[in-house]
């Protein structure tokens, strides 16, 4: 009677663990998802565009349109 108790045991606690593995991967999955579809950062706001005022004062050239 004690090993059809452990191998009924053993087989409810193997089906848990493929249970629980398929939901860690979905929750995974869900999460990277977040992750990546709601990143506020946007590099390309962040990003010099052109050469700034220390390589015009280096080379005495001024932006045109410039106040200088």
């Amino acid at each position: 009677m004690t090993t059809s108790v452990s191998a009924s045991t053993s087989g409810q606690t193997g089906k848990q663990d493929q249970q629980r593995a398929w939901l860690d991967r979905i929750r995974g999955f869900w999460r990277d998802f977040a992750a990546t579809a709601f990143n506020s950062y946007r590099p390309e706001l962040h990003y010099m565009r052109g050469p700034g005022p220390a390589w015009h004062a280096k080379h005495g050239q001024h932006p045109p349109g410039g106040s200088r």
